[in-house]
């Protein structure tokens, strides 16, 4: 299964089901680095070094990270919002599922 780090903006619910689907998911929170307002680029480069692709509902910022990083980290994961917390982390999970090598891609996640 898939490592993944979770900006503070992911639902923590989406966590749990993601964990219940049996992947390793550190929250920002369990890292102590939630509530610092750390930019994003240390988001990306603290989950990239812990082998770890990025959960986020902050798609435009992470897309432009995606693209400027010529796509040197562990992955990203970039979704819209969905209030069905276990039907996001059933698409996370299937595309996982199809493709588990994250290093260096940007996946998509829409309701």
């Amino acid at each position: 299964m898939a490592r993944f780090y979770s900006n503070e903006n992911f639902p923590l619910r989406a966590v749990q089901s993601l964990r219940a689907l049996g992947h390793d998911v550190l929250t920002s929170l369990e890292a102590d680095r939630a509530n610092q307002k750390i930019p994003d680029t240390e988001v990306l480069r603290f989950a990239t070094e812990e082998g770890r692709a990025v959960l986020t509902l902050n798609r435009l910022d992470f897309f432009r990270l995606h693209r400027e990083t010529e796509a040197h980290h562990a992955g990203i994961i970039a979704c819209t919002q969905n209030r069905d917390s276990a039907a996001l982390a059933e698409r996370i999970h299937q595309a996982v599922e199809a493709d588990p090598d994250l290093n260096g891609k940007l996946i998509r996640i829409v309701r």
